[in-house]
């Protein structure tokens, strides 16, 4: 393994609220229904400040760097006051430099009692908002155990472009239960036409530990799924969004938060739960946060559950897990710097799927041909 030089390396932030009105059948993130079907101040304030000092033992894994993106995840950030995020935010600017254009992005909940007023959100700095609609249809919403209703997600969008958001992302599943595939495409074209810039879809699939993977609902046969997908690639395609990672879609210039991700880049990680990852000269580690948020508030600063090296014969497939997501991959130069590993180690693996027609022919990119994508899953075994 060559020297790594973090320097080279985007730095994000990844922030945790863990709390949600109530939680959803489907959804298997570290989400907790909040106190009393309300967060309080008083817990807001305490949880706020333990994301400050989480944040101080983190600051050292920056080694010099600006922050690139920011992005806060959960759980429903937006219980969160925006006058909150202001002073959270203040309090991480003395301790570490934003840079000037820094992407941050708030996942919001439709809902009228999930949010504050949108204006007062990007009065903060916010200046990236991410919808968790999942569906339009009143059915599909209650069977997905939303508390919002349809016309609370389409007011959400119109509002948040009212009041001066330029980027919106809407996040939207397919392949719920019972759906037909026109009720599937009526929520993507109700997205595109309240105004969305950025569109995540994607199909809903059942996990472990949720109400979803012990009921089994009836899901729609696989025919189904792949008109849907035909036709709801087709229709954003015609309505001019570019579909540059699996499942994302833009009309405006993609989520560098993401693409940070996809790209290998590293993140800090502050929450319950979070999971961050750093490159140090001598290696790329990973490490999580305390799950559950009484463990995460009951010791201040919160431990760092695992710091685990990522051993040098795993740094191929993770590094490949993620930038072949990406429709025109990255620059092969991406590979070294990110790893500190030669890219030829991998040339007969390479070689193997040119041939094969799953990557494309170019040395200077990795990237997957559209057949490529179709079979991700098997480009990607022959990583490990």
């Amino acid at each position: 393994m060559s020297h790594l030089n973090p320097a080279n390396i985007p730095l994000s932030l990844y922030i945790h609220m863990p709390w949600c009105v109530r939680k959803c059948p489907y959804c298997d993130f570290n989400s907790h229904a909040v106190p009393d079907g309300q967060l309080s101040m008083d817990l807001e304030q305490q949880y706020l400040a333990a994301l400050v000092a989480d944040f101080e033992t983190q600051i050292e894994m920056a080694q010099g760097r600006a922050i690139h993106s920011v992005f806060i995840g959960g759980g429903t950030p937006s219980l969160i006051s925006a006058q909150g995020y202001q002073w959270l935010f203040d309090q991480l600017k003395t301790r570490l430099d934003f840079e000037a254009d820094c992407e941050i992005t708030l996942e919001a909940n439709p809902g009228t009692v999930e949010h504050d007023p949108f204006a007062d959100y990007l009065a903060t700095g916010i200046n990236r908002l991410s919808l968790g609609v999942q569906s339009f249809d009143a059915d599909h919403l209650q069977r997905l155990g939303r508390i919002h209703s349809a016309d609370n997600a389409l007011d959400a969008i119109q509002q948040a472009r009212q009041a001066g958001f330029e980027r919106v992302n809407v996040d939207l599943m397919h392949g719920l239960p019972e759906q037909t595939e026109e009720q599937a495409l009526t929520d993507l074209k109700l997205a595109v036409t309240h105004g969305a810039t950025h569109i995540s879809w994607y199909q809903l699939t059942i996990e472990p530990n949720t109400v979803f993977f012990r009921t089994q609902p009836i899901l729609p046969q696989d025919e189904v799924l792949e008109h849907i997908q035909e036709k709801g690639e087709a229709y954003l395609i015609a309505n001019g969004y570019v579909n540059y990672e699996v499942s994302a879609w833009r009309k405006e210039k993609p989520s560098t938060h993401n693409l940070n991700y996809w790209q290998f880049g590293d993140y800090l990680a502050i929450g319950a739960g979070a999971h961050g990852k750093v490159t140090r000269p001598d290696g790329i580690y990973r490490f999580q946060k305390t799950r559950l948020p009484k463990d995460y508030l009951a010791k201040v600063p919160a431990d760092h559950v695992q710091m685990k090296r990522i051993e040098a014969d795993e740094l191929p497939f993770e590094f490949m897990m993620n930038a072949l997501r990406l429709n025109e991959g990255v620059p092969a130069e991406l590979y070294e710097q990110r790893t500190g590993l030669a890219l030829s180690d991998l040339d007969d693996v390479l070689t193997q799927l040119r041939d094969k027609k799953l990557l494309l022919e170019d040395p200077a990119i990795l990237a997957c041909t559209a057949q490529g994508h179709i079979f991700l899953n098997s480009v990607l075994e022959a990583f490990l």
